[in-house]
């Protein structure tokens, strides 16, 4: 877990979140890398922001949850950058994603961001 990570997400949730990633990518749209995903959030349209744990170094990803608070947008730290960028259809790992269009994944997005919420009280 990162110097920004400011909770422990259970296995079962980061998961999830591959899961949700995917149905998104498939059916709608996601920005990825820690760049696009720091213009989603900043644009406002970010409604899940996912960050990989296993970042180096850590400052490349640590002003996103802060983005993130600032904006009131629910954000998951996932285990692995490989696993993120996999989820996200590249063949090469990535720091951050954001889920613009929840396309299938709306149930799943919804639920994530509620299980956030739980963590984080």
């Amino acid at each position: 877990m990162g110097i920004y990570s400011k909770y422990e997400v259970p296995q079962e949730l980061s998961e999830k979140s591959y899961e949700a990633l995917e149905a998104a990518r498939d059916t709608g749209k996601i920005s990825k890398g820690t760049n696009e995903t720091t213009k989603a959030i900043e644009r406002g349209i970010a409604l899940l922001v996912l960050v990989a744990s296993d970042v180096s170094p850590e400052e490349i990803v640590a002003h996103i949850p802060l983005l993130c608070e600032e904006k009131s947008i629910p954000f998951v730290f996932v285990p692995s950058k490989q696993q993120l960028g996999s989820a996200a259809g590249l063949a090469v790992g990535t720091a951050a994603v954001a889920i613009v269009n929840e396309g299938k994944a709306k149930k799943s997005v919804k639920e994530i961001a509620d299980a956030v919420a739980e963590l984080r009280k």
